[in-house]
């Protein structure tokens, strides 16, 4: 609630910037400016630059060759992204690289990482090519960790002598030189920075993954004019970079944001003429991104599920609101932010790497049994041995997860709609419950080459089956389609 009102408050500051400019724009200033300097110096001091030709030749050369590679495998894509309730197309194409089971999401899509060569992982990439061009990339990695640890113990440093020197001589020719060279700490200087900090400026800069992307501005349509200074077409419009650690810093092979700038400012990527790469490396916030996090929610969420010795009949082993809750709101978390996050990108990651099909086939396994949790629910809240007011209780916060999880299907079949024929294979879940076994269930899954990618539970038969009322049906009828008895 309280992110949707800050959202709404920049809205309506930005609305009324423009009103205010009207036909005028906001100036700017560039390098060739006399006040470029002291301006980057007193707001943009977090901003760091390096050239070029302090980078490595060897890496320079590795990197370049990586991007090549991966764009000759077609290994870059548009994403389908989700602002303000609508769905677009990224005019920039782009593919996460970083380490194995981590993920990235920004404007409600999950990106998976093509996890870079990892000691102790088995990854098979479809390419020695491709192999490659990922171990670059976390070469690029390591040095870019390395050389963003160096530019804070130098502006720690900085700030320090600020503080501590009543005269400081040419202030602004030192920053500018600390900004554009090499900024090597010698072991001196480092030591003025405590463990403690100097263990955060390593958590800060320690990148787990890269989005890199490809723009070719002649290929890219209906573009947007960047609305503030007039500087031309964007390819990217201003922004805050999403899900990151709180003061992380984002390095770029080409510019790095130190610090809390990426917090504090919002930058744009201005389209510009010719085909281009880029290596954003981030420390991304991965506490609800991961798979050994999806994976432990899913152990969680099962440990509320027991089989009988003898008959193997499944059952619950609590009905407690809190715990039903929990559990359904596993089970949305699975099949909405991973999924259906997943599948609905189509099998572009079998461009580089088949490494995500077993996790992601265990995960549908953990779906498929809390699917079954869920109508055994419904089938217990029917039973008139039931408390009333616990059955009360656990039928009001159970209601609550099925409202959601039919809105959230209905989202995604307008998604899957928009994208088209970019779906791959997919699994079509149909369950059929016999009432002859007293409520208890025969599974049947089935694989259909469909063009829709969601998930089918036919929840409305247990239902039927639980005497639930009938205005609940509606919030767990499945979607249409042929096979269906709806």
């Amino acid at each position: 609630m309280k992110r949707r009102a800050g959202e709404r408050e920049k809205e309506l500051k930005k609305k009324k910037l423009l009103e205010e400019l009207g036909e005028n724009r906001l100036p700017y200033v560039t390098p060739a400016d006399a006040d470029f300097h002291q301006l980057w110096k007193t707001k943009y001091s977090k901003l760091v630059f390096r050239k070029s030709d302090t980078v490595p030749e060897e890496l320079h050369q590795q990197v370049q060759e990586s991007f090549l590679i991966l764009r000759k495998h077609d290994c870059f894509f548009q994403d389908l992204v989700r602002i303000k309730g609508k769905d677009f197309l990224t005019p920039v194409s782009r593919i996460l690289i970083g380490n194995p089971g981590c993920t990235y999401k920004y404007l409600n899509t999950r990106l998976f990482t093509v996890p870079w060569p990892t000691e102790g992982y088995d990854i098979k990439y479809c390419s020695p090519q491709i192999h490659d061009a990922c171990k670059a990339l976390i070469r690029l990695n390591e040095y870019l960790h390395i050389e963003a640890v160096k530019a804070l113990q130098g502006q720690h440093l900085f700030e320090t002598k600020e503080i501590k020197d009543t005269t400081v001589i040419d202030r602004e020719q030192n920053f500018a030189t600390s900004l554009t060279e090499k900024g090597s700490i010698s072991k001196d200087q480092s030591s003025c920075v405590s463990e403690d900090d100097y263990v955060s400026l390593k958590n800060r800069t320690s990148y787990n993954l890269t989005l890199l992307n490809y723009m070719d501005p002649l290929q890219m349509l209906y573009l947007k004019q960047e609305p503030y200074f007039g500087m031309g077409n964007m390819a990217v419009s201003w922004h805050h970079d999403e899900n990151l650690v709180e003061r992380s810093t984002v390095a770029v092979y080409s510019y790095s944001c130190e610090d809390d700038l990426n917090m504090t400012h919002q930058h744009c990527v201005l389209a510009g003429f010719s085909p281009r790469f880029s290596s954003t490396h981030r420390v991304a916030e991965c506490s609800r991104g991961t798979l050994e996090y999806i994976f432990r929610q899913c152990e969680l969420a099962l440990q509320n599920l027991q089989t009988d010795s003898d008959s193997m009949a499944l059952s619950l082993k609590s009905l407690e609101a809190a715990v039903v809750k929990q559990v359904e709101e596993i089970h949305n978390e699975v099949e909405f932010e991973w999924l259906r996050q997943f599948w609905f990108q189509g099998k572009r990651y079998l461009k580089c790497t088949d490494w995500w099909l077993k996790p992601m086939a265990k995960l549908e396994e953990f779906w498929k049994k809390m699917e079954i949790m869920t109508s055994l629910v419904l089938s217990e809240v029917g039973k008139e041995e039931q408390i009333e007011e616990q059955r009360n209780e656990t039928i009001s916060c159970f209601l609550l997860v099925l409202t959601e999880r039919q809105k959230l299907r209905k989202e995604w079949t307008a998604r899957v709609t928009l994208q088209g024929g970019m779906l791959p294979y997919c699994a079509y879940v149909v369950r059929s419950i016999d009432n002859s076994l007293m409520g208890s269930m025969r599974e049947e899954w089935y694989h259909l080459k469909c063009p829709e990618v969601f998930l089918v539970s036919l929840t409305v038969w247990a239902v039927l089956l639980a005497g639930v009322p009938c205005e609940w049906v509606p919030m767990v009828l499945p979607f249409s389609h042929p096979i269906l008895p709806c």
